[in-house]
């Protein structure tokens, strides 16, 4: 089944009003205030839909509540079963610090279609569609690189890779840097770090690396969509992670996940931006109209694009 193309705007209408919430908050050195106006934001607009609507990728577990929590409900429990995805704000230091790219973002699977797993880090590689085999993450950094060099015929120095700024990834850094790999580093928003391999236009071939788990869902739910490759291995350092992913049945802590054991069948995926990164540009405020720009996808409809809106606050 399909999800109703009457949903795509009322999901758009989620994350931009996350957004606009947010982006008063923007620059003001206060990323808890931000984050949290962005919740209540998306948790208001979420429970006007007319679906039965459960998170499976939120902001922490109940205990954790104002935050939209693991396995809450939302929405009016009428209509559809949906999974939800949600990032209310992924960069909050972009936000608190008025720095490009932060986003307000969801991803909306059928029931039981959207991988169900705790809040913890994930190990991940995504490019554009590939051939099988050619991009793995049980591969060496070098094999990928000159895998991916021969598949579009390229030399390693001219692929750019995304990689995040964090001291984890020295290892992978000094290793492109020594086959000469053009470098984008990205400090914060691996969503969009992510999103950036989906299109040449943004001259990413490669985004590998370890970030969240939360949004390598998010991001897989897009990258679905557009026919892309991503591969993601989640994290379970510490014994009470453990002891999280078996209460949600995962039993494999090592395991690999391909893109369709993240998100199957159909999926619609909305990021809004609150400042203006890469994808699309932040909210604009002029009186008493804002302008938004969301990037969203709908998997059935073949939907990819960006959607902009001016209308009143």
């Amino acid at each position: 089944m399909a999800i109703d193309k009457k949903f795509i705007d009322q999901f758009i209408k989620v994350s931009t009003r996350a957004a606009l919430a947010s982006h008063y908050l923007v620059g003001k050195k206060d990323k808890i205030a931000a984050d949290k106006a962005a919740v209540d934001a998306m948790r208001y607009e979420l429970n006007k839909i007319e679906m039965n609507g459960q998170i499976v990728i939120g902001e922490g577990e109940l205990d954790e509540a104002p935050m939209l929590y693991i396995g809450e409900m939302v929405g009016t429990k009428k209509g559809p079963d949906l999974d939800i995805a949600v990032d209310p704000l992924e960069g909050t230091n972009f936000a608190a610090n008025n720095l490009p790219g932060a986003l307000s973002v969801i991803a909306v699977a059928e029931k039981s279609n959207l991988f169900n797993a705790p809040e913890t880090y994930m190990e991940k590689i995504a490019t554009s569609k590939i051939e099988k085999g050619v991009v793995d993450l049980d591969y060496s950094v070098k094999k990928n690189i000159y895998n991916l060099s021969e598949f579009k015929n390229k030399s390693p120095d001219q692929l750019t890779a995304c990689v995040m700024d964090r001291p984890r990834h020295k290892d992978i850094i000094d290793e492109l840097n020594s086959l000469n790999v053009k470098i984008k580093l990205i400090t914060d928003g691996d969503v969009s770090g992510v999103l950036l391999v989906s299109d040449k236009i943004y001259n990413v071939d490669i985004f590998l690396g370890v970030g969240g788990g939360p949004e390598g869902v998010l991001a897989a739910s897009a990258l679905d969509s557009l026919d892309c490759h991503f591969q993601g291995r989640f994290l379970f350092n510490t014994d009470e992670d453990k002891h999280r992913a078996k209460k949600m049945g995962i039993l494999d802590f090592k395991k690999k996940y391909e893109l369709n054991e993240i998100v199957s069948g159909d999926s619609i995926f909305c990021a809004t931006g609150i400042t203006t990164g890469d994808i699309v540009k932040g909210i604009n405020i002029t009186q008493d109209h804002f302008y938004s720009e969301t990037y969203v996808t709908h998997k059935s409809s073949g939907l990819n694009e960006i959607k902009r809106i001016n209308q009143k606050i």
